[in-house]
């Protein structure tokens, strides 16, 4: 065997390609590691240090993983004490954030709404004279037009679809891998998609239901929706959905597979799209879409019990028992036109329902999280969607938007949060603690929204919009006298936006008796580096089995490199119409197999 001979440049090409598989793969399926990715990790229990979403994060990760280790105890290892402050432990609500994941389906497949090569079913009913024809002529004429579409148009439609459905079978293996890979490493307590579940409003309800089945076996196989039952309308009397007990119980761990599904336009529309068919079976297969669920973190401090409200041991105290209020919300028609009024109207009372049972805000110790899919409104310039309106030519119902309009993010502010602009208001105008997460702005967004009440003329003071990052160097978040509220768009899952992922860390400030909230991202890259590493990864399997295979047919006696030389000859000749592939070019060796005969010939001859 030659060094050029078949056996041999496979296996040098194993050589090659099996170790960079390996670490392909292995980055690939652990990149979390890699990227250092860690729901940010609150401060110490004395309060030195701030919310960490580095290096001090990642180790309190990765001790989750340690083998010795209690995966439900939040408390540190003394083996890797050294390496993070052993006084740190991870929030208590940790929800993995997921935007936007559009399982596309047959509208994508041209085979799907065109058919199989209909020009040549066409071509078949002329040619067969089983439809009618002006004359021969035009006979003729159509045949050779529906020859002419099968070559131009059938041939390349089948070829996209077969392409596009291996895309859309790795697409969702693509999205699973984001979350099955991420909730593997970060352990979160919830998870959230928000919105845009599937790719488009207008699906027939067979096609609706396929997606929404990927969704669930593919792409979070293993997960179930929210339980009705615990999908509460919010009342002034309310049963605790649960507790967030460090998931050192059923209850906890349940949550851990369930998904908060948030309706976005392409599940059941805009404002001008949604009626009661499209709306029935999203929360047929997803879940409700407005809804409450309450989680209280248990105190177990006795002394600080003490200092909580009691309407007849301790009626002067501002402090309520810790109370996580999680806000699903259907926001794509609060804005109008909208076709189905009935629909509006049960958003608008939804709304009106969360405001008048939310504790009065002159109180400490509970917190709001609002779940929806359009953004609030933003001037044009501080995220990458602009303020879009377009509506429908026939009715003028509410067509698409890109933001929600300023009154209605008005009403998110100052309604479900209470935040205002005048300093005499209860609680001076601070409102409530909460933060917004939503989808809908593939290439997301984070934003601090905020009223300043130093504006000496009331009617001048309005909302007011920054980035986040220049928000916090400008000194604006925490300014008393600047009440606000953060709002985060989550990046898309989709791979052309680089296969992101939101990390929501929510805790508990015992000295201060608020909650506080810390958000980092974690991206997996592009969709073709998902494809490549699989792709290698297949050629190395194949090559690794052939190269045994041919190891077995070589140890039994087999000539296998003749035997390869002998089938690509054949090949050859086959290819070139019977001549000898050797003789094409003048001079040329008439084939591979007597060239090693000579080479063999001149090593054996005496010098």
């Amino acid at each position: 065997m030659t060094q050029h001979s078949p056996t041999a440049i496979l296996r040098n090409g194993l050589r090659l390609l099996v170790p960079l598989s390996v670490a392909a793969t292995i980055s690939l399926y652990l990149y979390p590691i890699f990227a250092g990715c860690a729901f940010p990790l609150p401060p110490d229990q004395y309060g030195i240090s701030s919310a960490d979403t580095g290096r001090a994060a990642f180790v309190e990760t990765a001790k989750l993983h340690w083998p010795f280790s209690n995966t439900t105890d939040n408390s540190s290892l003394s083996s890797l004490s050294s390496l993070a402050d052993p006084l740190r432990s991870h929030a208590p609500f940790r929800l993995l954030a997921l935007g936007d994941p559009q399982l596309e389906g047959d509208t994508s497949i041209p085979t799907d709404y065109l058919g199989v090569f209909p020009h040549l079913r066409s071509l078949v009913r002329r040619l067969t004279f089983r439809s009618s024809h002006a004359s021969f002529r035009h006979r003729v004429r159509d045949s050779l037009h529906d020859v002419v579409d099968i070559l131009l148009e059938d041939v390349f439609n089948a070829l996209e679809s077969v392409r596009k459905r291996i895309d859309l079978f790795g697409n969702d293996f693509y999205l699973a891998h984001i979350y099955r890979t991420l909730h593997w490493w970060t352990r979160p307590t919830h998870v959230t998609v928000l919105g845009d579940l599937v790719g488009s409003q207008w699906l027939e309800d067979a096609e609706f239901f396929r997606r929404a089945s990927r969704f669930w076996s593919r792409v979070f196989r293993g997960a179930e929706r929210v339980p009705d039952h615990l999908a509460a309308y919010p009342a002034d009397e309310y049963d605790l959905t649960g507790h967030l007990d460090g998931g050192a119980s059923n209850e906890s761990r349940a949550w851990t597979r369930r998904v908060i599904n948030v309706a976005g336009n392409h599940d059941i529309g805009y404002a001008g799209d949604i009626n009661e068919n499209r709306v029935e079976r999203f929360e047929r297969a997803f879940g409700k879409v407005n809804y409450e669920l309450r989680f209280e973190l248990p105190l177990t401090n006795t002394s600080l019990l003490e200092t909580a409200y009691d309407a007849t041991n301790n009626p002067d105290s501002n402090r309520l028992l810790p109370e996580l209020r999680v806000v699903v919300l259907n926001d794509m028609n609060l804005d109008t036109p909208a076709a189905s009024a009935e629909h509006q109207d049960a958003t608008y009372a939804f709304i009106n329902s969360v405001i008048n049972t939310a504790a009065a805000v002159e109180f400490k110790g509970h917190f709001t999280l609002v779940l929806t899919h359009i953004p609030l409104y933003k001037p044009e310039g501080v995220c990458v969607d602009d303020p879009f309106f377009d509506f429908h030519g026939h009715d003028g119902s509410l067509k698409e938007q890109n933001q929600l309009s300023a009154d209605a993010s008005k009403g998110f502010l100052e309604g479900i949060m209470g935040i205002s602009g005048d300093v005499h208001a209860p609680a001076h105008g601070r409102g409530r603690r909460g933060i917004i997460l939503n989808g809908h702005d593939h290439e997301g967004c984070d934003t601090w929204h905020y009223i300043n009440q130093t504006i000496a003329d009331r009617e001048k003071r309005g909302w007011e919009v920054k980035r986040w990052r220049q928000a916090t160097k400008n000194a604006i978040v925490g300014q008393p006298d600047v009440p606000g509220l953060r709002e985060i768009t989550v990046r898309s899952m989709m791979g052309e936006f680089g296969g992101n992922a939101g990390l929501l860390s929510i805790w508990f400030d015992e000295a201060n008796w608020e909650w506080r909230a810390e958000y980092a991202t974690c991206p997996l890259g592009k969709q073709y580096l998902w494809w490549l590493v699989h792709i290698v990864d297949l050629v190395v399997i194949v090559g690794i089995v052939l190269s045994v295979s041919l190891g077995l047919l070589a140890s039994s006696g087999v000539d296998v490199d003749q035997a390869i030389t002998n089938l690509a000859l054949r090949i050859l000749r086959i290819f070139w119409g019977g001549q000898n592939p050797g003789a094409i070019h003048p001079g040329a060796p008439t084939s591979m197999a007597k060239r090693e005969r000579e080479k063999a010939a001149m090593r054996l001859t005496p010098s």
